[in-house]
């Protein structure tokens, strides 16, 4: 099937379970020859039992519709009881946000279902996939998404990004990062990857965490989790409020330490810069500093290391070294 008609198949769907809707709500009577007929429709296609779901499931999110069962017709209101706004006019209502909203993102990818999105060295981009979920790219960071009608997948090359995610049950959101797959469950959630090393912190909702390559490894995380997994294994903890704030703070070009070793912070800092720190001593290296810098001023952070802690700080070789 081309995708121009694939694209008229699936509008055609969404005003079809539309006018089964009406007819389940507004006929005077439902007998058992409508009800195969509509049973019939529902299992002709995939498509139309999405288109059904998701008019049910706009109406159910709106409170303007009753939960409807696709098995038992839903009962007819009696006339005596009045309406205060026809429910044909609510159909053509959701109706036309289905196909302008969240019929859109499942048509129009179909032309262009895979992109790719990366930001340089210190870099910050923020994307809308055509589903409405959003993405937060940090610093150096590389993905690829792939939505269309069926699937909505997005591969994490290398970085950092902050998901918002649109959620729609029947087309779970996957993030697959190395061996590892993070699985929407309506969420909010941000991932960092350092080679083999997998940082998955939750802030909203539900996400499942699991190994493509080793089902056992796999945790179910809820708000505050922090899941970090690596070659040895998974590990979740529970991280305060702030905590999760703090790690967000790049969304603002800043990064926060608190009691951070020196050796973590020029880490950090390497992330978003080409010009580069070192601290030449371990000693030094394991020295802690705390408080909010600009991630992008790499001077003001070595004039402060410089006369607040009293160290030594020197250009050699197109890096500022650190050292007593």
């Amino acid at each position: 099937m081309s995708e121009h008609a694939s694209q008229i198949s699936a509008a055609s769907a969404e005003k079809e379970a539309a006018d089964w809707l009406i007819q389940q709500r507004d006929s005077g009577a439902w007998n058992q020859e409508e009800q195969s007929a509509f049973e019939s429709w529902l299992e002709g296609s995939l498509a139309h039992r999405i288109a059904y779901v998701r008019l049910k499931s706009a109406w159910e999110n709106a409170d303007r519709l009753s939960a409807l069962r696709t098995s038992v017709p839903m009962r007819p209101m009696p006339a005596s009881q009045p309406r205060h706004l026809s429910f044909s006019r609510i159909v053509a209502a959701a109706v036309a946000v289905a196909i302008a909203g969240i019929a859109a993102w499942s048509l129009l990818p179909l032309q262009s279902a895979e992109r790719t999105f990366a930001t340089a060295v210190g870099g910050h981009e923020i994307i809308t996939l055509p589903d409405r979920t959003r993405i937060e790219l940090n610093t150096d960071t590389a993905i690829r998404t792939k939505v269309t009608a069926t699937e909505r997948t997005v591969w994490l090359e290398k970085g950092e990004a902050l998901f918002n995610v649109q959620h729609d049950a029947t087309h779970p959101f996957v993030v697959i990062a190395g061996n590892r797959r993070i699985t929407d469950l309506g969420t909010e959630f941000s991932i960092r990857r350092d080679g083999a090393r997998l940082k998955v912190a939750l802030f909203s909702g539900r996400a499942f965490l699991d190994q493509t390559n080793n089902p056992a490894s796999s945790a179910l995380l809820t708000p505050g989790d922090v899941a970090i997994a690596a070659n040895d294994g998974l590990k979740v903890t529970k991280a305060a409020t702030q905590t999760l704030a703090n790690s967000l703070s790049w969304r603002s070009g800043t990064v926060v330490f608190n009691h951070t070793t020196l050796a973590d912070a020029v880490t950090e800092f390497n992330r978003y810069s080409t010009h580069k720190l070192e601290v030449s001593d371990p000693s030094v290296a394991r020295l802690t500093i705390g408080g909010t810098f600009d991630v992008h001023n790499v001077e003001a952070f070595a004039d402060i290391v410089q006369h607040a802690i009293g160290l030594r700080i020197q250009e050699r070789n197109g890096k500022t070294v650190i050292s007593r």
